[in-house]
Order: structure tokens, then sequence, then C-alpha cells
């Protein structure tokens, strides 16, 4: 398939810049389907399309303040670094801004000397490898002199630095959120587990594939980077259990898609594991449990669009976007959600 089919006019000022004053108060557009019909609801709605005995997985990534401003040692100079992944005890896998003058043996100083990080290595996609030193927990460094590591299309700051977190984030290690999970606030999960449906919690760490945007016209020529995911045992006997009861899967955002679809068979029974996954899924692929879908509206082109089209079918999902255009939903990251079921 080609890269062009998977675009969109897409007015900028439908990008979300923030999140709404609720969490759960968001558009929900529902996508049927079996059927040729959308429906306008709000994301608190969704309990009533949620049965009991089904089963709700959600990756409980937590976003590390991963955007950290330091200084060149050698010149002063101002360098901008964003964690990717961990590779090491001490190694990370960043992009640095401005890139072309970050030099391997290049040192830099964050935080007025909390912590000094120097270039080790280059990475095949632009990127750079780096060793930090540090005196204090990294963990709490980070806390100390690290920011949210927004996406680029979002200009806006970030007053609450918690509305880049899921409610229920609990394993620090992503570059950026989950965000379908973003709508969901305890009082709802609460609400949904009174009705019956099962919680079970994956997890993936968001990296590098998130800010790769897909440079090849034949997208089955799109190498995925790679990301950590794992399923537990009782996370695996969970979703076991609820399908074979008759329970819907039905996965909070791609990065749950991804790893239910890494850790599953080809009989659709999810085995416990984890390590690390590349798994680019387009149109074609064929879904062995997945059977609902909570998302937000993604980018033109993206591998996102790709994911939810093999699973709803490009032209409905086309469709869908050309009317959350007309409908004027919000777009991104803070923006609305869709249910596709």
């Amino acid at each position: 398939m080609k890269l062009s089919d998977f675009d969109f006019e897409l007015p900028e000022e439908l990008i979300a810049q923030e999140p709404l004053a609720k969490r759960d108060h968001s558009r929900l557009l529902v996508v049927h389907k079996d059927r040729d019909s959308f429906e306008h609801r709000q994301f608190k709605d969704l309990i009533g399309y949620l049965k009991s005995g089904d089963v709700l997985v959600m990756n409980d990534t937590k976003v590390l303040p991963a955007r950290i401003f330091g200084t060149r040692i050698s010149t002063g100079a101002k360098i901008e670094v964003l964690l990717l992944k961990q590779v090491s005890e001490r190694r990370w896998e960043t992009l640095v801004k401005p890139g072309k003058r970050a030099r391997v043996g290049d040192r830099i100083s964050f935080g007025n000397g909390l912590m000094d990080g120097e270039i080790i290595d280059h990475t095949d996609a632009g990127g750079r490898i780096i060793e930090f030193c540090y005196r204090e927990p990294f963990l709490q460094v980070l806390e100390r002199i690290g920011t949210m590591p927004l996406p680029p299309y979002i200009k806006k700051p970030l007053e609450d630095q918690k509305r880049y977190q899921t409610v229920y984030a609990r394993q620090e290690g992503s570059a950026a959120a989950p965000t379908a999970g973003l709508h969901f606030t305890p009082e709802l999960l609460g609400e949904i587990k009174l009705k019956g449906v099962k919680l079970a919690n994956v997890l993936l760490h968001v990296g590098l594939g998130t800010f790769r945007p897909v440079q090849v016209e034949d997208i089955t020529n799109h190498q995925m980077h790679e990301e950590f995911f794992e399923m537990t045992p009782e996370s695996a006997g969970i979703i076991n259990d609820a399908r074979q009861k008759g329970g819907r899967v039905i996965a909070v955002g791609t990065t749950s898609v991804r790893c239910l679809e890494t850790s599953s068979n080809n009989e659709g029974i999810v085995i416990p594991g984890s390590g690390m996954t590349d798994i680019f899924i387009y149109p074609g692929y064929k879904y062995k449990l997945v059977e609902g879908l909570i998302t937000n509206f993604h980018l033109p082109k993206s591998t996102l669009l790709m994911l939810v089209s093999a699973f709803a079918g490009r032209e409905r999902m086309l469709e869908a976007y050309r009317l959350a255009v007309a409908e004027r939903y919000r777009f991104f990251s803070f923006g609305d959600a869709m249910f596709i079921i």
C-alpha cells in the first residue's frame, strides 16, 4: 500500500493545544465496524457500550520528564536532550538539538551540575547515545530538572504536568503518553468495574517510533523502532479467561494493541512474557484477539492511522476522519477520542 493512501486534510486549528478541564468530557466518535454508521457521544458515555465480561486492556506506562536542557561544557552553548530509550544502566538513546553540533566526545552539564552527560555514539535514526553521570538517583534528578516531552505540534506550555499522564500510569519509561488513556478518570474506571468489566494492565514503553515519520511511499518498506513490552501472567490470565467466557478484548490505545498482538499466538491465546517489539500493523494484517479499540485521532500518513485502518478498514477510517474534521473534533494527544467496535 502507498503512504498517500493514508493522507487527509486537517485544519491546523483542530490540533488540541491543551487538555479539557475534565478528562472524561472529551467527545467520543463511536465507529461501528459492521455497518456504516457513526455516533457522537461524550467519553464518559463509553460505559454504555461496554458489557459485563468484557476486558479493558490498558498500558500503564508512565511518561518520564524526559526533556532536559543543558549546556555544552566546552563552549557554554545551550543544548536540548530528549530521552528516548534506556540502553544500559547509565546510557540512553536520545534526540539532541541542535543535532549537527552534537559530536561524539562532547560533554553536557544539566541542572547546574546535578548531572553530566557525554555523547559516546550516533544512532541509525540520527540520534545520540549519551552516558550520564549523577550522584542522586536518576529518577529523582529527572523529577527536578526535566519537563514533559510534549509532541512538537503542541505549542502551548502545559500548566499541570500530570495531565500528560494517565490516572493509572505506574511504570516509568516512556518518551510519550499512551494518549487514548488520558480520557479516563478514577470515577469512570470505578463505574466500569462495577458493571462487571475486567481491567488488565499491560506495558509498552513508547519510544522513538512515536517521533519517526514514515518516509517511504511503499509502506511495507517502513521499519518500526523497537519498544519494550511486558505481558504479566496475571494480565494474560485475565484476558484469556475473559475470551474463554465470551467477553470482548477492548484495547485502550494503539500501544495496548501492539502489546496484545505481540503477546498472542495464532489461536488468540495471550502468552506471558517481555522483550522488544517492532510489530508494524497495517491493512492486510489479521487481528488475533482485539475486538474493540479506544483511540485518539492520529496524524496523517502515520503508522497509528495505518494500525486503526487495519482494524476497521481504510475507507471507513478515512470517512470517520472526514466526519471528525467536519464536526470540529479535537485532534491528537489532547484531543477527542474514537471507540471502534
